[in-house]
């Protein structure tokens, strides 16, 4: 199948108003590639070998998309121009503005990115390790074997960092847990091998689910992951003492009053892809939706949020 892949260089500012103009184009995903995110993985130390240059040109981030070639494709590119356009009405600098589109082949897309991705630990017990490099665990290490081929979630950006984080201090064993919008499956990995008896996976997007049910074999971890194609929490059954949603604000925002039902009496609701002007919008959010906040963190522009009910 031929796609088209769509990419925009732009602001730190704008980043996720980008997204979201390409979530609503029905793009299931986004690319970001974020210089700064690049120089602090080189310099920390968390990636065993890395043979990418020092970023300069930090200020540019280069975000994209990928939408199949077909009869609407001329008319969703004139509506993502027009939008990222229109951002200034919202008081953001689209930055350059700069769009490209070019056809890439479905096995061009799943490898093209693989020079960016290699084994990194993003907790104090997890490590995200490409399958196709090699990694010498620690003691009590936890590692999470991961292909995203054409999905998205390598576990690097700051957003799935964070949620990766969260989950490891907050699963006990035996927790049920709901993964929306799971991509490469890598949270609800993780939270299978954190202990959680059972999780829910779900997202839109077929390949995505693929990707995800893959990496689940990978990993061992088939017996507790369920992993199936639906919109949001309308793909899962029952009540979760925990659920994670890599997103981004407006869609975790739309989703408050599904969580709200869905999550236990004493679970907490752990979201992220929020950029941090838009904390405010989201915790105003959770709180006229009946939650209180119980954790909030900061890392590279992007916040992550922990939360639970306010009857507790």
């Amino acid at each position: 199948m031929k796609w088209a892949e769509i990419s925009i260089q732009t602001s730190h500012e704008a980043t996720e108003a980008v997204a979201n103009i390409f979530h609503d184009l029905g793009a299931s995903g986004v690319v970001i590639e974020d210089p700064e995110l690049i120089n602090s993985y080189r310099r920390s130390g968390t990636w065993d070998y890395c043979d990418i240059p020092e970023e300069t040109e930090t200020e540019v981030v280069t975000i994209k998309a990928y939408l199949p070639v077909d009869e609407l494709l001329d008319d969703k590119l004139r509506v993502f121009e027009e939008s990222v356009n229109r951002l200034h009405e919202h008081n953001l600098d689209k930055g350059r503005g700069c769009i490209n589109c070019r056809e890439v082949q479905e096995e061009d897309w799943a490898s093209s990115w693989k020079e960016y991705f290699h084994p990194v630990r993003i907790s104090e017990h997890i490590v995200i390790k490409p399958s196709w490099e090699d990694y010498v665990p620690l003691t009590d290490d936890i590692v999470i074997e991961l292909d995203p081929g054409m999905a998205f979630g390598t576990g690097t950006h700051h957003t799935t960092s964070m949620c990766i984080r969260c989950l490891e201090e907050s699963i006990k064993p035996g927790n049920i847990v709901f993964d929306v919008g799971t991509g490469s499956g890598i949270l609800a990995v993780a939270a299978a091998k954190l202990g959680a008896a059972h999780v829910q996976a779900v997202d839109l997007d077929p390949v995505a689910v693929r990707v995800a049910r893959e990496n689940a074999v990978v990993n061992q971890v088939t017996a507790t992951i369920e992993i199936t194609q639906g919109d949001l929490l309308t793909g899962v059954n029952g009540k979760a003492d925990v659920i994670v949603a890599n997103i981004i604000a407006d869609i975790i925002i739309k989703m408050l009053p599904d969580v709200r039902t869905r999550l236990a009496a004493d679970g907490l609701f752990i979201a992220s892809g929020i950029i941090s002007e838009r904390l405010s919008d989201v915790t105003a959010a959770l709180i006229d939706n009946g939650f209180a906040v119980d954790k909030v963190i900061e890392e590279g522009g992007w916040v992550a949020i922990v939360a639970g009910s306010d009857s507790r």
